[in-house]
């Protein structure tokens, strides 16, 4: 059970155990179980409690905090390491396994021109899946274009680790932005064209059953045999989930066998300050592993590029360019996940860059795919 803690608050907490931080002020403390055993006590003198400015100045200041966060939480069941090969479609569509909803949450503010929610399944343990990898979601009802047949099955990017939200291996969770549909001419939204599968997440209630196919893929798994590479994470909106899922077994989870050691970079694309997904457990990152993390941001509605226009992904992988090509050819890793219309931006200006350094693109891109160091996965 969570609870809030305001100024002068003793607790003796293990922190970092939180599955989602909240938009709210407070301090949220779980009942997790830690690696390390001793409880962290901590002597919270907290100020501003008043309402921030602005989404990324929700967060109480604490004295300690820094120390606290570097706690890792210990995850359960172990065996979920021992694995080979990552599970592929253990349910097919025609028989999907029977999920139930845990929990259903808003992760966006008043200002984000569309609604996200952070979505908890509990499958028990019985849909085992690898971080990078997707669930087919069924909605419920009949599909109006196969009188009589069920709906096609959806793919979701899962946004935790193996060992879900609760590290105990019984859970996952998805980041899932309501698909609307609004009429171009008058403006008006048209709920007959409304995304089915987003809608059925996104009003879903705990207990509801939820039909799950697979898991699937493997372009988006995250190597682990080399714990000193490089990995560079591209996201625009919920296509963070998956990176979600590599920061938390990174930087979270204390996993036997599993110790990260290099860098990690995400850049973010999204509209603005309310339209940030997990930015305060991103945070968190910089201030418990500065030597590992990276995180920039790309606020379309709030930031100006160099040229003065909009600020994509795209804009900031050219003003740190050079950094990313010396990792590419070091042998890093690169993600792309999010709508398909990000990479032609992207690619268009990596080719540029390339050129201004007097290198082929398609050879080096080339390359990259044959050394399976380029990841994507957009939709």
């Amino acid at each position: 059970m969570a609870s809030s803690l305001g100024a002068g608050a003793s607790p003796r907490v293990p922190v970092a155990g939180d599955g989602i931080y909240r938009k709210s002020v407070g301090f949220k403390v779980h009942n997790q179980m830690f690696h390390d055993t001793r409880s962290v006590s901590l002597s919270l003198r907290c100020w501003e409690t008043i309402r921030p400015r602005t989404r990324r100045q929700q967060k109480i200041l604490c004295f300690s905090v820094q120390k606290a966060i570097q706690v890792k939480v210990a995850v359960n069941p172990l065996k979920l390491e021992d694995a080979e090969e990552p599970p592929i479609n253990l349910y097919k569509p025609k028989e999907p396994y029977n999920a139930t909803i845990v929990s259903v949450e808003k992760i966006v503010g008043p200002k984000s021109p569309g609604d996200t929610y952070h979505i908890v399944i509990d499958h028990g343990g019985n849909v085992p899946y690898w971080e990078g990898q997707s669930y087919g979601v069924i909605p419920p009802g009949e599909n109006p274009k196969k009188p009589g047949m069920p709906h096609n099955v959806r793919l979701y990017s899962i946004a935790s680790t193996r060992y879900g939200d609760s590290f105990d291996g019984r859970t996952a969770s998805l980041c899932v932005r309501r698909a609307l549909y609004y009429d171009p001419e008058t403006g008006k939204e048209d709920p007959s064209k409304k995304g089915v599968c987003s809608n059925f997440l996104c009003d879903a209630k705990p207990g509801d059953e939820i039909k799950l196919a697979g898991p699937s893929g493997k372009i988006m798994l995250l190597p682990e045999n080399d714990p000193n590479a490089t990995h560079i994470m591209i996201a625009t909106g919920t296509g963070v989930a998956p990176f979600r899922a590599y920061l938390r077994r990174m930087f979270m989870e204390d996993v036997p066998g599993f110790k990260f050691s290099s860098l990690s970079w995400l850049f973010l694309g999204v509209a603005n300050q309310d339209s940030l997904l997990y930015d305060e457990e991103f945070s968190s990152y910089l201030q418990s592993h500065p030597d590992n993390f990276r995180y920039d941001l790309a606020l379309s509605r709030e930031q100006k590029n160099k040229k003065g226009g909009k600020m994509y992904v795209q804009d900031k992988i050219e003003e740190y360019s050079a950094e990313i090509f010396k990792y590419l050819d070091a042998g890093a890793h690169i993600y792309f996940c999010g709508l398909k219309g990000m990479m032609p931006g992207i690619q268009d200006t990596l080719r540029s860059v390339a050129e201004q350094r007097g290198e082929d693109w398609d050879a080096k891109l080339s390359l990259l795919k044959k050394n399976k160091q380029w990841h994507v996965e957009v939709y």
